[in-house]
């Protein structure tokens, strides 16, 4: 509400308007009265409303329309053709006697029908042109708005929020929904009917005296009546438009949201891990769940909808600065909720959903979070006494694991039972986290392995597996080691190399050698323990691999000039073909 404009209100019209005037009390069912004798003022009411508090005295300003007319029937005057209420003070003489009488105890929306005799009307004179004299006259009165000039602003509130942390204060910055009433119940202006709650400053003048008053103290969701007298509103004039000069308002209020520009974030610990051995820092990358809500509960985004977490850098302008600085310092597994006041959220204009000065409240459950400059974390949960022989790349192991990922524990990538997997240590079978994870480890051991996603599955992840961007956790206990080979050897040889080895190799003695004779001759020696393959890899697949480097010019066969050992190439004393 702009000073000296419309605004405020809320969504229901209560009855009760100022508890503290007097009654206005239904008059009992008549009796059969007698003929008016002409003496004195007659009055009937010919309408009460049922709850209505106050009625007029004397000294107070009221607000009526009214027809006059003659026994007859001649009407005289009337403000409903002037199309403007009739205003003045009761009972300090701007009205005829009779009528400054006749006012006195009735209520807004009451109706009489009043007779008053010559005497306390214009007597012997009359009017001249307009009422003879020693007229009698009547007047069909509707009451519109009675006030007093001691009158403050009242407020009943009909509802507050058993939680209410905060209350308006001269200065902050509020959003609120009205219904603007006349004491009769005439509306006047609503926001509910522009779809568009009213945005402004408390106690700073940009709103009618009364209405600046009747804010304060009021919590997020809390609704409340408030009434206020015409020189606490728009006064003599009224508004130009709506509202006539001496009006009493009446404005239903709930209470949306409510901010001071000098706030910053608040952050709400709802479920802090007992362990958390890290927290995020600038320069992290995060997964969390949110809901976001406005402070009066509306729900306008969340990720649990979309079933995927939000990802993204913390501390880098990647989202909102009231978020960017919320999701600072948070573990792995946190509940916590962060209140962003507007102008560190979406500001004045809003977005989407979100309204124009809203402030906003997260509600966050932290997935997981890593930093691109990290590397696998291991932490050994038990070694055997005996831990001599450590795996290395190309050794082939054959282990336990259980895969989850980081901070959810209900989220197994596999199952909760173990799992054997097989293969050989840095052979690209698995992820380049766990091939880091598995060295160094002797038969027996347990240990957790870390992996962070660019070691892992990274942005993309894995299909209806493993989301995008997701640390990895593996439980693993070693069960079998096989060393390998040394680092770029498929087979070698247990013992000295025979010197006529394509000689043997060449069973038929014709000169060449073919794939099929290459298998054969190589898998007798394995059988005959002479010779050592890779462990792990499909033997078919070695010795093809192994002719190949051979076959130098791809014809499919191998002549002595092809053939040759590995330039004498040694390691612990065995050549490879």
């Amino acid at each position: 509400m702009p000073r000296r404009g419309v605004g405020c209100g809320a969504l229901l019209l209560l009855p009760a308007l100022l508890v503290s005037w007097a009654a206005c009390q239904a008059p009992p069912v008549p009796a059969a009265e007698p003929p008016w004798d002409g003496a004195d003022v007659h009055v009937e009411r010919r309408f009460v409303p049922e709850r209505l508090p106050r009625a007029v005295r004397r000294g107070d300003f009221v607000r009526y329309h009214y027809l006059g007319s003659f026994p007859d029937g001649t009407r005289f005057d009337s403000s409903y053709d002037r199309g403007s209420t009739f205003n003045v003070f009761v009972g300090k003489g701007q009205l005829i006697a009779g009528m400054d009488k006749a006012l006195v105890g009735m209520c807004v929306n009451e109706r009489r029908f009043v007779k008053i005799p010559p005497k306390l009307a214009y007597g012997s004179e009359g009017v001249s042109g307009v009422i003879p004299p020693n007229a009698v006259l009547h007047f069909d009165v509707l009451l519109i708005d009675l006030w007093n000039s001691e009158d403050e602003v009242q407020v009943e509130t009909y509802f507050k929020p058993e939680k209410c942390t905060r209350r308006v204060q001269v200065s902050d910055f509020v959003r609120y929904h009205y219904n603007g009433t006349f004491l009769d119940g005439t509306l006047f202006d609503s926001s509910h009917n522009r779809m568009r709650t009213y945005d402004t400053y408390v106690g700073i003048g940009w709103l009618i005296p009364g209405m600046d008053q009747g804010l304060l103290g009021m919590c997020i969701g809390e609704k409340r009546i408030i009434t206020i007298p015409p020189f606490l509103a728009y006064g003599e004039e009224g508004d130009g438009k709506e509202i006539p000069g001496q009006a009493s308002l009446v404005f239903d209020v709930v209470l949306l949201d409510l901010h001071n520009p000098k706030d910053g974030i608040t952050i709400e610990n709802q479920l802090v891990p007992e362990s958390c051995e890290r927290r995020t820092q600038t320069g992290d990358f995060i997964r969390y769940h949110y809901n976001g809500t406005l402070l009066d509960g509306t729900l306008f985004d969340s990720s649990y909808s979309r079933n995927r977490t939000y990802d993204t850098y913390v501390g880098k302008g990647y989202v909102i600065a009231g978020m960017d600085e919320g999701l600072l310092g948070v573990c792995t597994g946190e509940r916590r909720r962060i209140i962003i006041p507007p102008h560190l959220g979406y500001g004045e204009e809003g977005r989407g959903k979100i309204p124009g000065s809203a402030v906003l409240v997260f509600d966050i459950h932290v997935a997981d979070f890593h930093n691109p400059s990290d590397s696998v974390s291991i932490t050994v949960n038990y070694k055997p006494s005996n831990c001599s022989l450590l795996s290395k790349k190309g050794d082939y192991l054959k282990y336990h694991y259980n895969a989850s990922l980081l901070g959810w524990h209900s989220a197994s990538l596999d199952t909760q039972s173990w799992q054997d997997l097989q293969h050989s240590s840095g052979s690209g079978q698995v992820v380049i986290g766990m091939d880091m994870g598995l060295q160094d480890m002797c038969v027996g051991e347990r240990r957790t392995v870390v992996i962070p996603p660019h070691l892992g599955y990274g942005e993309d992840g894995v299909e209806g597996e493993v989301p995008g961007s997701a640390v990895l956790v593996f439980d693993i206990e070693l069960l079998e080691l096989v060393s390998g080979l040394p680092e770029g050897y498929m087979f070698v040889w247990n013992g000295e190399v025979s010197p006529n080895l394509f000689e043997e190799i060449d069973q038929n003695h014709d000169g060449e050698v073919l794939l099929e004779e290459f298998s054969e001759y190589i898998q007798a020696q394995v059988d005959s323990g002479k010779g050592k393959l890779a462990p792990g890899f499909d033997f078919e697949k070695i010795v093809k691999n192994m002719f190949t480097n051979q076959d130098r010019d791809g014809n499919g066969k191998v002549t002595a000039e092809e053939f040759k050992l590995k330039d004498q190439e040694a390691k612990e004393g065995h050549d490879e073909l």
